[in-house]
């Protein structure tokens, strides 16, 4: 029987969860698990659940929900970088406003682990108590410690990576070629999201691959790291180029509409405004897909290698490349923090020449 779980891949444990969550439900949730995980899909499914009470995907409330037109279920997103103290007050405003329909009303709020610390703090109050009927599904990467309050007042799901043969199949029954579907399933870092966008973007791949590639190529000298941090910025805009077309095709047509109605500037500026942020977004979220390639490579050489001479090094690394994903929800020089960050990174090669010698010499 069709379900509205069945637009969640894989993810048995935790759909148990909610499922069994949706009978007596509490006040908040927080979904815990990577981009492209079937957290975003889970949400909406848990939404019409506690919206309808049935998981009937044909019923009407349920049919809403899951296409995001149900006028009690709300998604937040990020309109910057990070979720800004300015979209706290409108989810608050949202939480004190009565249903349209019934007595339930569900506010899903998307990277909550990219909120500012001042934002965390003005929503805290209501999801700890939010008004009655109110319930709040919190998404998030991970939990750090500027998440901890938050997730302090919610029940908390955990997603796992998705198995490769599950996205695989998920590829080949929206009508990937088999052999497509194979291939971008096993680079997709068990990514339900990323394996579609590698199916459809060769590009893609290769900016991924560039990114993997980048510790090998360290080998201290300040001339490398600017050579790559130039390839890298050049990439990051070519990757926003489409983007940016299609911000200059919106900017005509309402100007056109606009012209039309006899007024001159009207809401041309706040349609500037959004599109230098949706701009910094794609940014941000490119360069943080790119550094999080670069610190997997770290992450499986420490894995893969037990004789790695300075394993320390590449701990401090992964760190560094975290705090460099996170220091870019905030206004930084995207040039500086990659020249510092790429300056301090250890070479693998340079690591394995070193234990090459000291073997020689051993002997």
């Amino acid at each position: 029987m069709a379900s509205v779980w069945d637009s969640v891949v894989g993810q048995g444990r935790a759909i148990q969860q909610l499922q069994h969550a949706a009978v007596s439900p509490v006040h908040a949730y927080l979904l815990v698990g990577t981009e492209g995980c079937g957290k975003e899909e889970a949400s909406r499914a848990f939404a019409a659940m506690l919206l309808s009470g049935s998981d009937d995907p044909t019923e009407r409330i349920n049919e809403m929900a899951m296409r995001g037109a149900h006028p009690d279920v709300h998604e937040v997103r990020r309109d910057g970088a990070s979720i800004l103290k300015e979209q706290a007050e409108d989810i608050i405003k949202i939480a004190s406003i009565t249903p349209s329909e019934g007595s339930r009303k569900v506010i899903i709020v998307h990277e909550v682990n990219l909120m500012a610390p001042a934002t965390a703090a003005k929503l805290l109050k209501t999801v700890e108590e939010p008004p009655s009927g109110v319930f709040f599904i919190m998404l998030a990467e991970q939990v750090d410690d500027s998440l901890a309050t938050i997730a302090s007042r919610c029940l908390t799901v955990h997603f796992g990576l998705l198995e490769n043969a599950d996205i695989e199949q998920a590829l080949i029954n929206s009508g990937i070629a088999p052999a497509l579907a194979n291939a971008a399933a096993q680079s997709s870092a068990g990514s339900m999201s990323r394996a579609k966008l590698l199916a459809s973007d060769p590009q893609l791949a290769q900016r991924r691959d560039f990114f993997a590639n980048i510790p090998r190529r360290i080998d201290g000298t300040g001339a490398t790291v600017a050579a790559i941090v130039e390839q890298i910025l050049a990439l990051i805009d070519d990757a926003v180029e489409p983007l940016s077309n299609q911000h200059a095709q919106e900017v005509v047509d309402t100007e056109k509409t606009l012209a039309l109605m006899g007024v001159k500037r009207g809401g041309k500026k706040m349609l500037e405004d959004r599109h230098k942020r949706e701009i910094r977004r794609y940014r941000t979220d490119e360069l943080r897909s790119g550094l999080t390639a670069i610190a997997s490579i770290y992450r499986d050489e420490l894995a893969r290698n037990p004789n790695i001479h300075r394993p320390e090094a590449y701990i401090t690394a992964i760190n560094r490349l975290h705090e460099g994903m996170r220091r870019l929800s905030l206004n930084v020089n995207e040039a500086i923090l990659l020249r510092d960050l790429i300056w301090s990174l250890p070479s693998p090669s340079a690591d394995a020449a070193l234990q090459f010698v000291l073997s020689e010499n051993a002997e």
